[in-house]
């Protein structure tokens, strides 16, 4: 059976979000959203709190998941992270992402600093 956009989405999430508690990381919310945009996965390695973008495309026609990330995509996940920050106190963060091309583990690509604020 064929997954939804959305439901493979969601799929990639989950898988992500195993991907990364494996590797130590700590859950510290799913989707966050305010006016400015969502937040795939918010994590904590040791004191660093941790903002991830999950990105799946399975068809590169219109660029791999790293292109997708674009400068305006970016600034969203900068604004949205600077919103949680105001509400939940301030920490040392950076900005990663898990690439995928297919929704399984084997198919991950992490990316730490995958951009600056």
């Amino acid at each position: 059976m064929k997954l939804s956009k959305n439901n493979a989405g969601l799929e990639a999430e989950k898988i992500a979000a195993t991907f990364l508690l494996d590797r130590g990381l700590k859950l510290v919310t799913q989707n966050y959203h305010c006016k400015f945009g969502e937040i795939d996965l918010i994590m904590k390695e040791a004191k660093i709190l941790v903002f991830i973008e999950v990105r799946l495309r399975s068809n590169n026609q219109f660029g791999n998941a790293a292109a997708s990330i674009t400068p305006q995509k970016q600034q969203k996940l900068i604004l949205t992270a600077q919103h949680y920050l105001q509400q939940h106190g301030d920490y040392q963060c950076r900005f990663d992402a898990i690439l995928m091309d297919k929704a399984d583990v084997r198919h991950i690509e992490w990316v730490r600093n995958a951009f600056d604020a």
